[in-house]
């Protein structure tokens, strides 16, 4: 028979087990049961070496929400038997830290049993905070676990990346979400499997499309279903709680962007749209910007990235695309949303299918660092200013006029170095320009070259 401390500590938590939110139930209870985070967790992957050597270092736990970040903390807390130490750096301070740490020197030298602190948001603690724990971090005093949906490369301090190991978090794919979801539903302790639930596989589909990946934000849809659905079933005892598509869209509403105009997610949809653009993949580019403006991008911004695309990565390859670029943000800016997507995808799908050339941007990118760094390139005295009394007697004197030339072209120095910044491709508009300057740059015959094809 349990002590009554005992059983009234039972109670409490059979008490608190009823009010927990489903979420927070189903969370695995063994590394076996974790789902996803198979490319470091898997057999034979770096985490799981560490772990079944039992030689855990510090480490930072990257990636959007609802992946397990906090639950595989946890875990490891259990599997390693070491004392866990949970705190959220949004709302715990320099002071609690220290006596975190304090008790983790105590337990350390009076028991020998070692300590993790799991450090969630950590990168709300600034730089001086985070510098706290770089000394014991080092020394081995406590095991941090410290976990961040932002970059840790911007927003940790450089010493603490340093002394501890990165494992970024992906999102779940459907298939995982599903079975997790499918769990639930047959679990008889801590989930439904005491209901006569009958979950549809297009519920289940929705859910895991609708959920990105964030397993948390699916269980709770499931949770949400269920219990409006009970109430629904209330005179109808003993009939089965159906949840179908349309039920299990109620309960989610609709699919959750994970985007913000200054976090990861900016830069990375950023970033795909240009790569996809400089790709040569219109689809993917209609559809990174359709992300974007979804989540409210400013279409403005969206309009620059094109015209400095159409530069950088088109050039002379096809010279219509920086007026196509230009034109777009003309409109984007006189017309707005929501026409403007119209316009945006136009130059989207211009740039995509454009032939592409980084020719232009290399050579000024090149002649900017020769500028910069390089002896100065005095000007040849034939090209300086001769519009004044005097030039002359200064050698400013000799210049030929290429409209006095047949060919509109005169051999003559114009830099005095020898050097070559421009080098055309073979792609679109500069196979034209590079027979143009082939032969300017041999003895010119009689009739330069055509610009047609």
């Amino acid at each position: 028979m349990l002590p009554m401390n005992d059983l009234w500590a039972e109670k409490r938590e059979q008490k608190l087990a009823t009010v927990e939110p489903l979420a927070v139930r189903m969370r695995p209870r063994s590394l076996s049961e974790f789902a996803g985070q198979q490319h470091f967790l898997a057999e034979g992957k770096l985490l799981r070496r560490m772990l079944e050597a039992d030689r855990l270092t510090s480490v930072l736990f990257y990636g959007p929400p609802g992946t397990g970040k906090t639950t595989l903390a946890e875990l490891i807390a259990g599997h390693t038997q070491r004392h866990f130490e949970r705190a959220n750096a949004a709302t715990i301070g320099v002071k609690e830290v220290r006596f975190v740490i304090d008790d983790a020197v105590r337990r350390l030298t009076e028991h020998g049993r070692r300590t993790i602190l799991f450090l969630d948001e950590i990168h709300r603690f600034n730089r001086s905070q985070q510098d706290v724990l770089l000394g014991d971090v080092e020394r081995g005093t406590l095991t941090l676990i410290g976990a961040t949906t932002e970059n840790p490369f911007f927003a940790v301090n450089g010493p603490l990346i340093s002394r501890s190991q990165i494992f970024q978090f992906e999102p779940l794919d459907e298939t995982a979400v599903q079975a997790i979801l499918r769990r639930a539903i047959t679990d008889v302790d801590r989930g439904y499997g005491k209901l006569n639930l009958q979950v549809t596989d297009e519920a289940l589909e929705l859910w895991a499309t609708w959920s990105d990946g964030d397993a948390r934000r699916a269980l709770t849809a499931l949770e949400i279903a269920v219990l409006s659905s009970s109430e629904d079933n209330d005179d109808k005892e003993g009939e089965p709680i159906v949840i179908d598509r349309d039920v299990a869209e109620q309960s989610m509403q609709r699919k959750a962007l994970d985007y913000d105009a200054t976090g990861d997610a900016h830069y990375d949809t950023i970033s795909a749209f240009i790569k996809s653009m400089r790709g040569s993949d219109p689809d993917a580019a209609v559809y990174w910007l359709a992300r974007m403006l979804t989540a409210g991008e400013d279409p403005l911004f969206i309009a620059r990235r094109i015209a400095i695309l159409a530069s950088e990565d088109i050039g002379n390859a096809d010279p219509r695309a920086l007026m196509i670029a230009s034109a777009a943000y003309d409109i984007t800016h006189r017309i707005g949303m929501p026409e403007c997507q119209l316009t945006l995808a136009q130059a989207a799908i211009y740039m995509a299918a454009a032939p592409k050339s980084n020719a232009s941007a290399t050579a000024i990118w090149t002649a900017m660092s020769d500028a910069k760094h390089q002896r100065t390139v005095p000007v040849p005295k034939h090209l300086r200013d001769a519009h004044y009394a005097g030039s002359k007697k200064l050698g400013h004197a000799g210049y030929q006029s290429a409209h006095n030339s047949r060919h509109g072209y005169v051999d003559q120095e114009y830099l005095g170095v020898d050097v070559t910044y421009y080098q055309p491709t073979d792609r679109g508009y500069e196979r034209h320009i590079q027979n143009y300057l082939d032969w300017i740059r041999q003895a010119p015959p009689q009739t330069a070259p055509s610009n047609e094809d």
